[in-house]
């Protein structure tokens, strides 16, 4: 069937759960509860946890297990679990796979590995704000020039936070200095631009959401100056994640309540295991798996048969890949048109 011919009636319909707006605006309490943390290292626990965290979460194989990595194979299982919808965007992920090999494998050769490296981060903040900021622009509905204004203010913002966390040790102490000066003059930007912007929205709720996407940049940026990096990654990096996994259990709960449409949910139903269910603990324990025993797995299978090993073959070359592709396919995969968004509907 052609997405495009599917009624909003008929997916209405058909759709028992929705995406709630209120539910998604909750997730944001982690910005304050952060900031009770902090409060309470410095106030109560002398710093303790700013000496022990590290500089980013994922340096936490816990951390990728929970928050990270499963988002990203719960999207890769949603996407090539139906086939309909591995039909449908059959090219684009072709294409998308050649890019991929041609500039991050054969292009790793001669291109300097700090400017992939930028280039993976800039791509990564895009991702994780164009997503809250997209889903922010249906309860903003802020006229086009002043929603991308925030979201590239936002994603610049993020880019520099996110450079002077994670390139900190390469960075002299000038240049250490400037990004911070340049996230800085950003972050202010964009709250005098939210002060301006606020008064396009018509309800106080979209308010409340317009202001918590500026937040999330706010709040990373004061524990990146606080030097509690672990805490400036975690903030958006949770929002991002738990606000995916609305779609994804939305989605498949609605496709697959009352006919089990592929073999991961004919047999869950067999087990008796909830619709809600199956995704999160699919997700999650390939997750574990990889990140802890993948690269294990691989360099006995290799040692075994050729007698060499490959650095790093699941967490930096399968999970790389999924990775790119992940942040490439949900820039279209949830937009008008697409098969998934059938079994999507909104509510506040």
């Amino acid at each position: 069937m052609n997405a495009s011919n599917i009624s909003v009636e008929q997916a209405v319909e058909e759709n028992k759960l929705s995406v709630s707006f209120k539910l998604i605006l909750g997730l944001y309490l982690i910005i304050p509860l952060c900031f009770v943390v902090y409060l309470a290292d410095g106030l109560i626990w002398g710093d303790y946890l700013k000496s022990i965290l590290p500089s980013s979460p994922t340096h936490f194989i816990l951390f990728q297990i929970l928050f990270g990595t499963p988002h990203i194979i719960a999207s890769a299982i949603l996407l090539t679990s139906n086939k309909e919808y591995l039909q449908f965007f059959k090219l684009k992920i072709i294409v998308m796979t050649v890019l991929i090999i041609v500039v991050f494998g054969i292009g790793s050769l001669f291109i300097p590995y700090k400017m992939l490296y930028i280039a993976t981060a800039c791509w990564t903040v895009y991702h994780v704000f164009k997503q809250q900021h997209g889903i922010g622009k249906g309860v903003c509905r802020l006229p086009a020039w002043a929603f991308y204004w925030l979201l590239w203010l936002s994603v610049s913002a993020g880019i520099f936070i996110y450079m002077g966390i994670f390139l900190k040790n390469s960075l002299d102490a000038q240049q250490a200095e400037w990004v911070e000066l340049v996230a800085g003059v950003l972050t202010i930007g964009l709250v005098l631009s939210s002060v301006l912007c606020q008064r396009y929205v018509p309800t106080r709720f979209g308010k409340y959401f317009l202001w918590s996407n500026t937040m999330l940049i706010v709040s990373s940026f004061y524990m990146y100056t606080q030097q509690y990096y672990f805490l400036a990654i975690l903030i958006p990096r949770l929002v991002h994640d738990a606000t995916a996994y609305v779609f994804y259990v939305t989605h498949d709960y609605n496709k697959h309540h009352q006919k089990p449409q592929n073999r991961i949910y004919k047999y869950a139903a067999r087990c008796n295991l909830h619709v809600f269910l199956v995704l999160p603990l699919s997700s999650f324990t390939l997750a574990y798996l990889l990140q802890a025993y993948g690269d294990e797995w691989i360099n006995m299978i290799t040692q075994f048969f050729f007698a060499t090993e490959i650095y790093k073959a699941i967490t930096l070359g399968l999970i790389g890949y999924l990775s790119l592709m992940h942040y490439y396919t949900e820039s279209f995969t949830w937009q008008a048109g697409s098969p998934l968004r059938r079994y999507i509907r909104f509510s506040k």
